[in-house]
């Protein structure tokens, strides 16, 4: 216990001292949590430039363009007047998408004949696009059908029998979670969690090869009584104690500034946080262990960390993904804290909801840093067999 607590005093010198560390793993954090947080400040897709194509010019179209524009995301800003307007619109960037409304329409409407109105978007705008439809298509129902209960109620029907006669089956939906599509609520603290992913990763890579190159090494073995597991879990613990600043930093200034408060979930959260963090750690120190070359661990941890945003299935669902891609995501930490993530933090749920996330987590912690205690034994005992030779 005694060489350990002079480990972890000795590395807290090494990550405030030695700018490999504190500015990867203190300094760029807590800068990247704001951007992201910044970032989408205005949390909403709204009044999004549309044009409006409007061959018609009747009483109905100018209606239904009324509607559209009111809705939240749809923003008539140009008037185009054929296709070829709608493509260098969207080409050059003025508008993210476009309404026509076909001649005739009106007429059509009231003759009892179908009418198209059409949609144009964006689809390198995903999100942007699938909003603008959703509106212009939400309206367009409702204006379809209020032109039929209002052509059969002049006919003498009655109100009720009508509406049961146009629409006799109603829908209703309810969104969970994040119900008003809130960029910052769903975004930020994703990109918040990939951040400290990826610094505590690249920190880890260096914690021990970088005794390689400081001439350090000698002075380690001689407080750690030539113990592996006296230098991994020394480093380990003084690495996690600093990763603590972090979450104090995100739950109580972070979250609170950005309105991303989630009642009862600090212990979710704070769970979650220290299982992804260990788990980031051990496996930068196993690479660590494993290999001399720093550059060579800074790119494996590049290559592991980078797509872990992708794959973790926070922007697209791993079950859509093919099979060798699901296999990639289950050997990442992040995927697992992300599931736990969404049920322990967004979901509000009790700890039993992610407690296999949190098993999984902590069964991978416990693989890497076994591993890595046997790899840097391994040199230790290989280092010390070539000392005695010489």
């Amino acid at each position: 216990m005694k060489n350990l607590l002079k480990i972890i005093f000795r590395e807290w010198k090494r990550l405030f001292s030695l700018p490999v560390f504190y500015v990867v793993g203190i300094i760029v954090p807590p800068i990247l949590f704001l951007f992201y947080g910044y970032l989408y400040q205005n949390k909403f897709a709204e009044n999004l430039p549309v044009a409006i194509w409007d061959e018609d010019q009747s009483e109905v179209s100018r209606k239904l363009t009324d509607m559209m524009n009111a809705t939240k995301t749809i923003n008539f800003t140009t008037v185009a007047k054929s296709e070829k307007d709608v493509e260098n619109l969207i080409l050059s960037g003025k508008v993210v998408g476009a309404v026509y409304i076909p001649k005739n329409l009106e007429k059509d409407v009231k003759n009892s004949k179908n009418a198209t109105i059409v949609v144009y978007t964006n689809a390198a705008s995903l999100v942007a696009s699938k909003m603008i439809y959703k509106d212009a298509a939400g309206v367009v129902i409702k204006g379809g059908l209020a032109v039929v209960l209002q052509k059969l109620t002049k006919q003498g029907m009655p109100i009720q029998q009508a509406s049961a006669l146009i629409q006799p089956i109603k829908l209703n939906t309810y969104t969970l979670y994040n119900p008003d599509y809130n960029y910052q609520e769903y975004l930020t603290p994703g990109l918040i969690s990939v951040a400290i992913q990826m610094a505590f990763i690249i920190v880890s890579v260096l914690l021990l090869n970088w005794e390689l190159k400081t001439n350090s090494l000698q002075e380690l073995l001689q407080i750690s009584g030539n113990s592996a597991s006296n230098i991994i879990i020394g480093k380990l613990l003084a690495l996690l104690s600093i990763s603590w600043i972090h979450f104090l930093m995100i739950q109580y200034i972070v979250f609170p500034l950005f309105d991303l408060e989630k009642t009862g979930t600090t212990f979710n959260f704070f769970l979650l946080y220290n299982g992804l963090v260990i788990a980031c750690i051990g496996f930068g120190m196993l690479v660590s262990a494993i290999f001399d070359d720093v550059m060579l661990c800074a790119d494996v941890a590049l290559f592991f960390t980078s797509p872990a945003f992708v794959f973790s299935g926070f922007t697209f669902p791993r079950t859509a993904m093919p099979w060798y891609d699901q296999y990639y995501a289950a050997i990442m930490p992040y995927t697992y804290f992300l599931d736990g993530f969404l049920k322990g933090y967004f979901m509000q749920l009790p700890v039993r909801y992610f407690s296999k996330e949190l098993w999984i987590l902590g069964l991978m912690s416990f693989g890497f840093i076994s591993l890595s205690i046997l790899a840097y034994q391994f040199k230790i005992n290989r280092k010390i067999s070539n000392v005695q030779i010489h």
